[in-house]
């Protein structure tokens, strides 16, 4: 399908008269790592102390978006990074807007999160690693998936036979097998606040 009949219609909003109104600056929060390392769990967490601070902050988690959005992709290679491309843009709306995203997505590539900062000016994607071994998020399984892969109920599991391909430089690592669910929040927290002034 082309796409020269289609124009671009700017906002009559823009994105500095969001974030002054806001009283803080939008941008990324891309929580990267394996399943059961703790995304969700720290940024529903962080999200929550934020937004009763006043910030214009939302979370996009990574098994809802695909019952909605991205209901119509697998898990092969091509489909991951589709699911992640989609994504990508969706924060970016939400950045455009003067909000705060915190995304919590496995998203196992590099170059798939290379293009997502890409989307956006520089100082707006801040990638954050949401560090686990993976026997210990084998442990922790809290929703049975490695279980299944290891059964072969779940093909191209990442970690399991699926590869995850760490952050080379992410802007924060959260280490979930040493801090707690507490400490990591308040990590996260300390370092959007930073970051948004």
């Amino acid at each position: 399908m082309s796409n020269e009949h289609i124009v671009w219609h700017d906002s009559s909003i823009t994105k500095n008269e969001y974030q002054q109104k806001n009283n803080h600056k939008s941008g990324i929060i891309w929580l990267t790592g394996l399943s059961g390392s703790g995304k969700s769990t720290i940024a529903n967490a962080a999200a929550r102390e934020l937004f009763e601070q006043g910030y214009q902050v939302t979370v996009l988690d990574g098994d809802n978006v695909r019952h909605g959005l991205n209901k119509d992709l697998g898990f092969s290679d091509d489909d991951r990074k589709e699911n992640i491309r989609r994504i990508g843009e969706v924060a970016k709306l939400f950045v455009e807007q003067g909000t705060i995203v915190i995304t919590a997505f496995i998203s196992p590539f590099q170059e798939d999160r290379r293009i997502v900062r890409q989307l956006v000016e520089a100082g707006e994607f801040h990638e954050v690693f949401v560090k686990c071994d993976l026997n210990v998020c084998e442990e922790r399984d809290p929703k049975g998936l490695y279980k299944k892969a290891r059964n072969g109920e779940i093909p191209f599991f990442t970690g399991i036979d699926s590869p995850y391909e760490e952050p080379a430089a992410p802007e924060l690592v959260l280490d979930t097998g040493e801090l707690s669910r507490e400490e990591s929040k308040q990590r996260l927290v300390d370092y959007v606040k930073e970051k948004a002034k």
